[in-house]
């Protein structure tokens, strides 16, 4: 039985086939036993059994956002392109970890041999992770697939709120204020090239493009109004679809609002005086001088690039 396109808000699950055998009483007891609000159920089957036909129908049922966690990417990969295919007009993301590789900083006191982090991050992945973030914070309809990278934190839940730039077609915006107000989101200017995060001004048009999306967006003004939003192919610039208002979401996980950072500097400076102390009272000067060495460094960093 195939389903219509979705009602706004509301999974609707797209399929040729219909729950039979053990399905439908699976189906059935699992959808009670969230509705009752019990915190754990299980649901047993032998592989190809339909068990992702199965909670796609529990999902439908229930109607609340899912979190699909698998123990590593390929299958998450795969259950991804389950749901995909089963939920077509709902959003269905990818959330796992960017690395391709990874090297943690370490030191070697005794050899006095400090090893830098070193790292390989994964632009596509790094997209669907934003896109995942951003459907989680602006519809219900939200099915994320991911693996054990979801459990770590990335930042405030509420910082990240707070910096999201809400568009509409005729208001009235200062340019320069939206400018500054894009890179405090962690959005870079680049007037050549015109990548993933990044925005241009040309004229009258301020062109970006989202961090967690593939096209672009344009919006165009006149004097302070903002006269024009749309959604534009980044290469050959054609309209793609025109919106009456738009909700831009920051260009990074780690984002804070203002007065944040400072609080956060003075905090890790103190912090960094009280082990300074101790470290030298224990007699261990060299680990003490390549500490104050790494912190001062990150914390100039911060001050300049945030």
């Amino acid at each position: 039985m195939t389903t219509a396109v979705a009602a706004p808000g509301r999974f609707e699950l797209v399929s040729d086939f219909r729950p039979t055998g053990d399905q439908p009483q699976a189906i059935a007891r699992l959808a009670d036993g969230v509705s009752l609000g019990f915190k754990s159920q299980t649901l047993l089957g032998v592989t190809g059994s339909g068990k992702t036909f199965t909670m796609a129908n529990i999902i439908q049922s229930v109607q609340r956002p899912t979190l699909v966690l698998a123990p590593n990417r390929t299958l998450a990969a795969q259950l991804f392109t389950e749901f995909k295919e089963f939920f077509p007009h709902n959003a269905v993301e990818y959330f796992v970890s960017y690395y391709d590789y990874y090297q943690p900083e370490a030191y070697i006191p005794q050899r006095d041999i400090y090893i830098e982090k070193d790292a390989s991050i994964n632009d596509r992945l790094d997209r669907l992770r934003l896109s995942a973030t951003s459907s989680v914070m602006s519809r219900p309809d939200v099915v994320v697939v991911a693996s054990v990278s979801c459990l770590y934190g990335l930042g405030s839940p509420e910082d990240y709120r707070g910096l999201v730039i809400h568009l509409q077609r005729g208001q009235t915006l200062d340019r320069d204020a939206l400018v500054s107000l894009l890179i405090q989101t962690q959005y870079r200017r680049n007037d050549f090239a015109f990548e993933r995060g990044q925005f241009r001004v040309r004229g009258d048009v301020l062109e970006l493009r989202p961090a967690y999306g593939e096209n672009a967006l344009r919006l165009e003004f006149f004097g302070d109004e903002l006269e024009g939003l749309a959604e534009v192919d980044p290469v050959s610039g054609e309209v793609l679809a025109r919106f009456e208002r738009f909700a831009l979401y920051p260009a990074k996980h780690f984002v804070s609002r203002e007065g944040v950072l400072e609080r956060a500097l003075t905090t890790i400076a103190t912090e960094l005086e009280q082990r300074l102390n101790e470290l030298r009272r224990a007699g261990k000067e060299l680990e003490a001088q390549r500490l104050e060495s790494r912190t001062r460094y990150d914390l100039e960093m911060l001050e300049e690039v945030g």
